[in-house]
């Protein structure tokens, strides 16, 4: 059976780099909200907070713009 979670239960690995990463540039979840739709993501505030608690799967055009808008890898957001 194919199982699409994490050991711990979560829907995606990047949730928790996501959560470090827009705290160490002092972003609310809103803000980063609001730079994901400015290229081209429709994403609320709401689903900020459910990707960084694992609640909410992340497509990988998401892990893209997520990679731009805090210019890093895309290992660092799988990875840590």
């Amino acid at each position: 059976m194919f199982i699409n979670k994490t050991d711990d239960g979560l829907n995606n690995v990047c949730g928790k780099n996501i959560a470090r990463l827009r705290l160490e540039i002092k972003i609310s979840q809103r803000e980063l909200a609001d730079r994901m739709q400015l290229v081209g993501i429709d994403v609320d505030k709401n689903a900020i907070q459910r990707i960084e608690c694992g609640k909410r799967f992340v497509t990988d055009i998401e892990i893209i713009a997520f990679s731009k808008i805090f210019n890093v890898s895309f290992d660092e957001l799988l990875l840590g």
